[in-house]
């Protein structure tokens, strides 16, 4: 039975019409991508390499958020009102970067397993137990890898949602207490934003540092399966 998901195109050069009607099962996508020369290794090298772009974006969206909430505590009551504004864009764009993280992380899983799947059936294929067993070892250390990766990217998406629970707080805050009684209150929450941007922070770097790892290593599997 095939297990249907949202299609998102690799490269801008494959929308075309089949595989818009393919978009929604992910067997029949990459058998296709396949046939046109896009392996799932190939695949899955790309998805990583878009899930650590966004997770860029997603840590210089925040960071911009933490700056402008840093603005807001120090502006006059007169300024008040942009100021919700403008914080309130920073919250709903940190939230859409939050959201595009996630969604190239299910994207990730959804090739990468495919791809172990494949890998795995095809270890019967082996005439030879010497090279079979050779490809169980490497598909099981790539697993492995792969397992650390998106563990960390997982931890670093959910190291947003204090992040984004704080701001719309924050943001909540200051449009029902548009007075300075609303920005004694926002006063105190400056640390605790900039330890948990701080936070986030470090597992980005620690995801992004993973996929890097992932990426090279996918890089000599060819060679070794």
């Amino acid at each position: 039975m095939f297990r249907c998901r949202t299609w998102r195109p690799a490269r801008g050069w494959l929308a075309g019409g089949l595989l818009a009607l393919l978009a929604g099962c992910s067997s029949l996508y990459y058998d296709t991508l396949e046939n046109m020369g896009v392996d799932k290794r190939e695949l899955l090298a790309e998805r990583v390499d878009d899930a650590r772009d966004a997770q860029h974006a997603a840590a210089e969206r925040f960071d911009s958020a933490l700056e402008t909430f840093r603005e807001v505590v120090r502006v006059p009551d007169s300024e008040l009102s942009r100021s919700y504004a403008r914080l309130d864009a920073e919250y709903r764009a940190s939230a859409e970067a939050a959201d595009r993280v996630d969604a190239r992380i299910d994207d990730i899983e959804s090739v990468a397993e495919a791809l172990f799947d494949e890998w795995h059936d095809e270890l019967d294929l082996y005439q030879r137990d010497d090279y079979r067993q050779r490809s169980a070892r490497r598909l099981e250390a790539t697993r492995a890898h792969y397992a650390q990766m998106i563990g960390a990217m997982h931890d670093a998406a959910e190291s947003m949602q204090p992040v984004l629970a704080t701001l719309h707080d924050n943001v909540l805050l200051l449009k029902h207490n548009l007075n300075a009684r609303a920005i004694d209150a926002l006063q105190g929450e400056v640390d605790r934003l900039e330890t948990r941007v701080a936070d986030l922070r470090r597992r980005m770097r620690a995801a992004i540092a993973r996929s890097d790892a992932f990426i090279a290593d996918l890089d000599s599997v060819d060679a070794r399966r």
